[in-house]
């Protein structure tokens, strides 16, 4: 247990990470504070949430492969403009100054410090019957719960140093 890193731990709830899916010319992403580093059927996985009413929801299920890439301190004001804006009616990119390119199947941004590509190997909507009441008051009683995806890490991208 002494070479545990509890870093893969706080990389999601205190650094927060963007999730994407879909090629540069056609994509969106949106920050998460919610997901998971581990392994499956002995694969790397990361693991996400994303609520249906997200318009990242669409492009999670047409693509295949999604990204989840994490960033340097001073792009946090750009993951909060990411979380809080809505791909749907403008370039939220443009706005969060983040510039998409290309990560194998999918994709990714220029300013990212690490991202992960994912192929998606499950997926399933978290069921209201099974989560604690006083979560299901604090994140379910207007909209349904999340959908947690699963992808096999296939990729550790990193910026040309």
């Amino acid at each position: 247990m002494q070479d545990l890193s509890v870093e893969a731990f706080s990389q999601f709830n205190k650094k927060w990470a963007l999730v994407c899916a879909g090629t540069p010319e056609c994509h969106n992403a949106m920050t998460v504070s919610w997901g998971g580093l581990g392994t499956l059927w002995s694969k790397p996985v990361a693991t996400v949430y994303v609520k249906p009413v997200r318009y990242t929801y669409q492009f999670m299920e047409k693509n295949e492969y999604f990204t989840v890439s994490f960033y340097p301190e001073e792009w946090r004001r750009a993951l909060s403009v990411m979380g809080t804006t809505s791909g749907r009616y403008g370039d939220k990119d443009a706005v969060a100054g983040l510039t998409p390119v290309p990560a194998g199947e999918s994709t990714t941004y220029a300013q990212a410090e690490v991202t992960l590509l994912c192929r998606k190997i499950y997926r399933q909507d978290l069921e209201l019957s099974q989560i604690p009441a006083d979560v299901v008051k604090t994140y379910y009683e207007t909209e349904a719960p999340h959908r947690m995806y699963i992808g096999e890490v296939v990729d550790v991208i990193k910026p040309e140093e």
